[in-house]
């Protein structure tokens, strides 16, 4: 038997799934269903660009349920550790050695990353070479433009830390 796939995000994501299947399942599709049904009574469908088009949005529809249903049954809520390590959930300001750039970013699960909202995948390169680091610690990573290094400034493991520094 094949190893299901666990989907790893935090409860933030996975309550935002959770809301998008519920609007889907039960809004869009019904406004779906009305389109293709208003479609239909327009007559001939051979040539009837409305019920291709209500069609297409319905196959659109039913897969992204079919997608975040999976996600939400393999879900694995992640939560930062208190081990003083990089973990899963961990925020994380990083030093580049090469440009002296600082960054603070959280290592979150594939499905949840998002680089321009500093959520970065576990799976990535930097996000492999940050779990398990400590303060002070140096990482490398190789990339297509060499072996990049960063420097862990501060590990942040709860939110509340991170929102008091910020004010």
């Amino acid at each position: 038997m094949a190893e299901v796939q666990r989907t790893y995000v935090t409860q933030e994501f996975l309550d935002k799934m959770k809301k998008e299947l519920d609007y889907l399942k039960s809004t869009k599709r019904l406004e779906v269903a009305q389109r293709l049904k208003e479609a239909i009574a327009l007559g001939d469908l051979s040539e009837n660009s409305e019920y291709d088009d209500a069609k297409d949005e319905q196959a659109f529809v039913e897969g992204k349920i079919l997608e975040l249903e999976a996600k939400v049954r393999t879900a694995v809520v992640i939560e930062a550790s208190r081990s003083g390590k990089v973990g899963m959930a961990s925020v994380v300001t990083i030093e580049d050695l090469q440009n002296g750039e600082k960054q603070t970013v959280t290592i979150v699960g594939s499905s949840e990353s998002d680089p321009f909202a500093d959520k970065i995948s576990n799976e990535s390169p930097v996000g492999r070479a940050l779990l398990g680091a400590k303060d002070g610690d140096v990482v490398e990573v190789d990339a297509p433009a060499g072996v990049l290094k960063y420097k862990v400034l501060e590990l942040q493991n709860s939110k509340r830390k991170k929102a008091k520094k910020e004010s």
